[in-house]
């Protein structure tokens, strides 16, 4: 391993060992504005040369776009990468802009045949129960996810989203390699009862928007600096004034920065990597991006260690984010517990 190059840590007790940071792939097709696909593909490639291995993405971002612009990257580097992906949210044939929850097992099954064909894999190796739908048995959805395991579709089972409870319910059906949940200063709602359960079956935690999508790095300072079809504009924390109290935030974050000579994001994503020497279980920040140069600054993030004096400037920051990570939070755990 070169200076460079990022360590690795197992997805659960038998899951496959990936590099400590992943890379979000969702904003790289959908989401949050114009892309340049050349760009986008010269980022899994340096990814991959700093020792990220595991490639988040799901059916869901841009209805299977995301899954086909990977597929040519994961078919040059099958045997490198750990390919992760997701089912449940539905998109109506008559309305493209929503998504329903769908845990049912017929659908289930449609999905994985569908995400493998678009990825052009015989095999997918983490599969995520994207959103929870409480009118169907967690028992239920997992026992079929169960089924595509040993049926060889499907190599390992993760979760999204889910409350401390259904991921008891869940890992007694069938091993959960990964819970992905949000976390970052902004989100710690997890640390109250999802983390403590995670860590005591042995799950690893997967942090999606460790960077606050892009908020914690700066790079915006409210909605309206985003592009119109930017979905962030939808979030409650970026608009009116939650978006000005917010942004006071990062002056704590800009103290720490300014004193480890880092950026704005490294220290989100370094203070999301000191979760797991906290909490005692595999975390593993998956950062999206659409720069080569961002992948970087991002994996030396992972070199970082925070002192027990950044890490009381850190602390408060959550406790006093204005407005909710979404405006209907009765899909995250959060909202169910």
């Amino acid at each position: 391993m070169t200076d460079s190059t990022i360590p690795t840590v197992r997805l659960g007790d038998e899951g496959p060992e990936v590099g400590a940071q992943g890379l979000g792939c969702m904003g790289m097709s959908f989401a949050y504005g114009p892309s340049d696909a050349e760009e986008s593909r010269a980022t899994l490639e340096r990814a991959l040369e700093l020792g990220v291995t595991l490639y988040d993405t799901a059916d869901a971002y841009g209805a299977g776009d995301n899954e086909r612009f990977l597929a040519p990257f994961f078919k040059a580097h099958r045997d490198e990468v750990t390919v992760a992906t997701k089912f449940a949210l539905s998109i109506p044939p008559d309305d493209p802009t929503r998504r329903v929850i769908r845990n049912d097992p017929p659908y289930i099954r449609q999905a994985v045949e569908d995400s493998l064909k678009r990825l052009d894999i015989d095999v997918i190796d983490l599969y995520y129960m994207h959103r929870r739908d409480p009118a169907v048995p967690i028992e239920e959805t997992v026992g079929v996810m169960a089924e595509l395991v040993r049926e060889g579709k499907v190599k390992h089972l993760g979760l999204s989203e889910v409350t401390a409870a259904e991921l008891r319910a869940a890992h007694a059906v069938h091993p959960i390699a990964a819970l992905q949940s949000e976390w970052s200063l902004f989100s710690r709602d997890i640390e109250r009862q999802v983390v403590p359960a995670a860590a005591e079956l042995g799950v690893a935690l997967v942090a999606y928007s460790p960077l606050g999508r892009g908020f914690l790095t700066g790079s915006f300072a409210s909605a309206d600096d985003l592009t119109t079809g930017d979905f962030r504009r939808q979030h409650p924390r970026f608009t009116g004034g939650n978006a000005a109290a917010n942004a006071a935030l990062l002056d704590r974050i800009r103290e720490v920065a300014d004193r480890r000579d880092a950026s704005l994001g490294q220290i989100a994503l370094a203070w999301v990597h000191h979760r797991q020497r906290l909490h005692g279980l595999p975390v593993i920040p998956i950062p999206g991006t659409r720069k080569p140069g961002r992948v970087d600054e991002n994996t030396a993030a992972a070199r970082i260690l925070l002192t027990d004096e950044d890490l009381a400037v850190l602390e408060p920051i959550a406790a006093q984010v204005a407005g909710d990570r979404y405006a209907d939070m009765t899909f995250t755990s959060a909202g169910r517990e």
